[in-house]
């Protein structure tokens, strides 16, 4: 099960552990989109309503998992790097525990917490009643949707990213078939949508327990490595908590940002949502890459390879500004056949060609950061990357929105510009925390 990523090609590591990444990310956002594309072709809106809110709070939810799974791969792939296999087993005994008191904890809350959260997202009333149901069964099969999180993390920081892959194909698989089962068949309407999710996502973390026992890991994993270990949870949440709290201001900030553009009105609402979808397809290869980056580098790290970290960071950066650019020049010849595949709203299609020209050019600045969120979390300094994500944030990001969205009310190019001139502060900041890490090392 174990990948040595401390030798070979960089780039070649880096390219063939991230394209599992990609397609794992796109499978799940795949997922994420066949509920609402079943359910409305045998619902109506207010079924549609109850999954899209739904799903944007397990989205949140699932980022936050998996920001905090970040600790888990780093420590495993850094006792990986330095070849210490009892290191390894108490790593991976000590994951399991911690996010088995999270899986409970997070259960508890969140089903004593549908009523509030049904209320704070001004659910209207037509869907309130299918959004409390799509919720409580989602948050009682949380426990499975950390599971998946944690054994994909686990596998991730073994140097195996193929893995994850398969068990989320077989979760989007199985998902797509109950939906139109329970949903078509058996009308079960959002509630459906949310057992579909639940059952696959089970069915999902038992391939993957299947794959353990069955596979050749050579691993030792004993009692005693689920006993908690202060520095060794300690040293995960570390990690991990930063990269959580950080992903979920981030998912904040965008529901912020969608607030200012409904309040511009409906035609403006629907654009910016359109571009939002093409921008989540777009950004899976600067996430992919951070992730890749985190790992690869984490494992060189522990071997005491700082040069082939370093290298491997800058290989990451090439590719994603690579990508970056070649998006951004497509995408401006591109822009008004891509937006007018979504809606024939001639007024939205404007709005939607004015926005996505500008923000398509978070792609490159965002890349850059991304690839620095991942080499500073393989150091263990994922602090700084909650630091920069936030400083653009509160800086840059939402105000820029709001002031585009005052000063420029018959546009939406200049509210455009407000995610690639945060990215690219983030960005400048990375640099500064990357010249001081080098200096004090």
């Amino acid at each position: 099960m174990q990948k040595d990523l401390t030798k070979g090609s960089i780039f070649r590591n880096l390219a063939v552990f991230s394209l599992p990444f990609f397609l794992s990310y796109f499978l799940q956002t795949l997922y994420g989109l066949a509920d609402l594309f079943i359910i409305g072709q045998f619902n109506g809106s207010d079924s549609i309503t109850a999954v899209s809110i739904g799903s944007q709070i397990m989205h949140m939810l699932t980022v936050i998992i998996v920001g905090l799974a970040m600790g888990t791969t780093v420590m495993i792939s850094r006792f990986v790097g330095a070849k210490k296999e009892k290191e390894v087993s108490q790593a991976i005994g000590n994951s399991i525990t911690l996010f088995a008191i999270v899986a409970v904890v997070l259960c508890v809350v969140l089903i004593a917490a549908v009523a509030p959260i049904v209320s704070i997202m001004s659910t209207p009333m037509e869907a309130a009643e299918q959004t409390r149901s799509y919720l409580l069964i989602c948050f009682a099969g949380i426990p499975f949707i950390i599971a998946y999180n944690m054994i994909s993390a686990i596998f991730r920081g073994l140097g195996d990213s193929k893995s994850p892959m398969y068990f989320v194909a077989v979760a989007c698989v199985v998902n797509i078939v109950l939906d139109y089962v329970l949903i078509g068949v058996f009308d079960m309407r959002a509630a459906g949508a949310a057992l579909g999710t639940v059952i696959s996502q089970t069915i999902s973390v038992l391939f993957a327990l299947v794959s353990i026992i069955k596979g050749k890991n050579h691993l030792s994993l004993k009692r005693r490595n689920l006993i908690p270990d202060k520095q060794m949870m300690g040293n995960i949440m570390k990690i991990g908590l930063p990269v959580s709290l950080q992903d979920g201001f981030v998912q904040v900030s965008f529901i912020i940002i969608t607030i200012i553009a409904n309040m511009r009105g409906v035609e403006i609402a629907a654009a910016v949502g359109i571009v939002e979808k093409i921008i989540s397809m777009l950004f899976l290869v600067p996430s992919s890459m951070l992730s890749a980056v985190s790992a690869l580098a984490a494992q060189n790290m522990g071997a005491g390879k700082n040069d082939r970290a370093t290298k491997t960071l800058q290989y990451g950066i090439g590719i994603t500004v690579i990508f970056g650019v070649l998006c951004s020049l497509v995408i401006q010849f591109i822009a008004k056949p891509l937006i007018g595949s979504f809606t024939n709203d001639t007024a939205v299609v404007l709005f939607g060609v004015q926005y996505l020209k500008t923000y398509v050019f978070d792609c490159i600045f965002a890349g850059i950061h991304f690839c620095f969120s991942g080499y500073f979390c393989a150091y263990g300094k994922s602090m700084y990357s909650f630091i920069h994500n936030v400083a653009a944030i509160i800086l840059v990001r939402i105000p820029g929105a709001y002031l585009a969205s005052v000063y420029y009310p018959d546009t939406l190019s200049p509210m455009g510009c407000a995610a690639p001139a945060g990215s690219l502060f983030s960005a400048l900041i990375c640099v500064g925390l990357f010249a001081y890490m080098r200096k004090k090392r």
